[in-house]
């Protein structure tokens, strides 16, 4: 019983930090510390291997962004309605 409660705990918390990236104001904070898609402008020809950290990152944030966005209602539904049935 004690494994599935820590497996619970991981799924709020995976959920918690998808949930703080997906909502990331791009105007207001992503592009004030440079790291908005539209600021970020690589090299021509900077193929994958090529890419900073940075870049990596934006990417990554857009990607979240981009991809979660449906499934990350569904899972926030459920997740209220487990913790409103089951407390």
């Amino acid at each position: 019983m004690a494994l599935l409660f820590g497996f619970g705990n991981l799924i709020y918390t995976c959920v918690l930090l998808i949930n703080a990236i997906a909502v990331l104001s791009e105007d207001r904070f992503l592009a004030r510390i440079g790291y908005s898609s539209s600021t970020y402008d690589p090299a021509f020809g900077a193929g994958a291997e090529a890419q900073s950290m940075k870049g990596k990152v934006v990417n990554l944030i857009s990607s979240v962004r981009t991809l979660t966005r449906i499934p990350l209602i569904a899972v926030n539904v459920v997740i209220i309605l487990y913790e409103l049935v089951f407390g």
